[in-house]
């Protein structure tokens, strides 16, 4: 079975993710990673639940917010010097892609609700 894009790139977010933040020191390791490999897992989860839910767009809304708290964890990484740009750079494209696909199908919720 195909996955959907927005599933897949969330899952191979998480795949690149987690040996970056099992490289942190413990003090990041066990407080921002935490946080961050959370998240991408609750994203994940969201997005396979909101599959198979009738009324998406409450989930989808949620999800969004999740991303972009995701975003500026990302960036405390870079602030705390515990990722360098290129990487920074990077995890916010990935992060980015999954954020148009949610946001198209969220605007095709919002277009069917219409």
């Amino acid at each position: 079975m195909k996955e959907l894009s927005v599933i897949q790139k969330t899952y191979d977010c998480i795949k690149w993710y987690v040996p970056i933040i099992e490289r942190l020191p413990k003090i990041h390791k066990f407080t921002l990673g935490d946080r961050i490999i959370n998240q991408l897992y609750d994203l994940l989860e969201g997005l396979i639940k909101a599959k198979y839910a009738k009324n998406k767009l409450p989930q989808l809304e949620s999800l969004n917010t999740q991303l972009d708290i995701l975003r500026y964890q990302t960036r405390m990484l870079l602030d705390f010097n515990k990722m360098s740009v290129e990487r920074y750079e990077y995890a916010i494209k990935l992060i980015d892609e999954i954020g148009i696909e949610l946001g198209g199908w969220i605007k095709k919720q919002r277009d069917r609700e219409q």
